[in-house]
């Protein structure tokens, strides 16, 4: 009996085109601030061919959630296989290893098993985008070498349009450029990317490759070229707008206070949407000359893809924009794992997923043995099976900072949301500022609190239930 898994695994692995005894590169695509209006799920207007190109040669995830809806500890998380209340960072300040000095990062463990692994771009927090072109908060433990590509996209910031005056990131920002993909950070980084797999191939180093490439864009400021924009004209874009009366069942606790955002104008929402779309579409391009480089390399073979974002993003829904609080678009991420030569490639899983099962995946995919303090699931079940599920609910957490009475601006509530197939049942301070409980099923845009509904009590009873389980396992 105790052979069985091994057993099984390795016959995955040969039915899949990796030999046993073959350490499979891993190619780990990051993009910040990704939700998921891509064509290969089912989004009518964006434009992506390349992501859709390795949707079919691998299994996306359809529910896939991050465990913070915000850049650092997201980040910190997925790279730790920790919660994020056990990694310690709760916003964008602070290190992972200020709390757990001596564990190994993802890509650390490879590095300790054989493994060249490089950085290029983002992987860790940066602030977007004046720490575009250095090391940004990176872990120097994880990385044999690393990269900061720089392009017009920072260079040119005195020209990006904001909706407040020098500031770029936290804020909604967006310009398009007459320009070349390969003027940008992410084309650059691209360009690096493909350079690397060529000077670092297996077959001349003799060593698998563990090579991470965090993507900028679509993250504020959404900076892209007109080329790209020409795929969204204003008159085909229909903003998402707020419905009345939308907020009155929300806890205040649960809606972030972000200024001059719910104000803006039809035109204005158009041009946003344009420049964050554009922006994707720009980040699919480069994406596109990565892969193109796996194939002229010969690398497709031998090397798992993993494409992912940090956390969603919002484009208008319940008067939000951007990030961090706990609804579907936030927490929300896309995530594509392919496999060479998988026998379900094309297909879809709507296994619960967190981004925290990443790393016990990746390990179990090459065969490396299993840290001791990893917290999330392996997905290879999944991925040999998509209709397989390695979970009951998916977790996570965020603070914000709302337009609370009685609160201080410098008090954020903690809240802890679990998603089941069905449902969400989110807490804000234990339950002191707010319960939402919400029926996808019945409702997928989340109108309707039924944390208060008396024909829910028994739900609202089951759900706490499970609540209270799944989260022993994230403190």
């Amino acid at each position: 009996m105790y052979f069985r898994p091994l057993i099984c695994l390795i016959a995955f692995l040969l039915k899949i085109g990796v030999q046993a005894n073959e350490k499979p590169n891993i190619l780990l695509i990051a993009v910040d601030d990704l939700n998921a209006d891509l064509g290969c799920y089912g989004h009518p207007l964006v434009h992506s061919p390349n992501v859709d190109r390795l949707a079919k040669r691998g299994l996306r995830f359809d529910k896939a959630y991050c465990q913070y809806p915000v850049c650092n500890p997201s980040r910190s998380s997925f790279m730790t296989g920790l919660y994020p209340e056990q990694t310690g960072v709760l916003s964008n300040a602070g290190h992972f290893r200020d709390k757990n000095p001596n564990i190994a990062s993802l890509s650390q463990h490879f590095i300790n098993h054989g493994y060249f692994a490089a950085r290029i771009g983002k992987i860790y927090h940066y602030g977007v985008p004046l720490q575009i072109g250095t090391d940004g908060v990176d872990d120097k433990a994880s990385w044999n070498k690393v990269i900061n590509p720089i392009g017009i996209d920072r260079t040119r910031q005195d020209e990006v349009i904001t909706l407040k005056k020098g500031q770029y990131g936290g804020t909604m920002s967006w310009l398009l450029l007459d320009s070349k993909d390969e003027e940008h950070t992410d084309g650059k980084a691209a360009l690096e990317a493909v350079k690397l797999l060529e000077e670092h191939h297996p077959n001349k180093t003799g060593k698998p490759f563990f090579l991470a490439v965090g993507f900028y864009r679509p993250h504020t400021p959404y900076v892209a070229p007109t080329h790209h924009a020409k795929h969204y004209p204003l008159d085909k874009i229909n903003p998402v707008l707020e419905i009345p009366s939308d907020r009155d069942d929300i806890p205040p606790a649960a809606l972030p206070d972000r200024p001059n955002q719910r104000e803006l104008v039809l035109e204005q929402r158009k041009e946003i949407i344009q420049a964050y779309y554009a922006s994707t579409t720009l980040m699919d391009a480069c994406l596109g000359r990565i892969l193109d480089g796996l194939d002229s390399l010969k690398l497709n073979d031998n090397t798992i893809v993993v494409f992912l974002s940090d956390h969603g993003y919002h484009l208008g829904h319940h008067g939000l924009w951007q990030k961090s609080d706990l609804f579907e678009g936030s927490t929300r991420v896309p995530l594509i794992i392919s496999v060479p030569r998988m026998e379900n490639a094309g297909q879809t899983s709507t296994s619960l997923t967190e981004l925290l099962d990443l790393y016990p995946t990746l390990t179990e995919l090459c065969n490396l043995p299993k840290p001791t303090h990893l917290k999330g699931h392996s997905l290879v079940p999944v991925l040999r099976n998509p209709k397989h599920s390695v979970r009951k609910a998916a977790f996570s957490t965020t603070r914000i900072r709302p337009r609370l009475p009685g609160i201080t601006g410098k008090i954020k509530p903690l809240g802890r949301s679990i998603r089941t197939t069905r449902y969400r049942y989110t807490e804000w301070n234990e339950g002191k500022h707010g319960i939402e409980l919400y029926d996808y099923q019945e409702d997928p845009k989340e109108i309707t609190n039924l944390a208060r509904s008396a024909s829910h009590t028994a739900l609202l009873k089951e759900m706490k239930l499970l609540f209270d389980q799944t989260r022993k396992h994230t403190n």
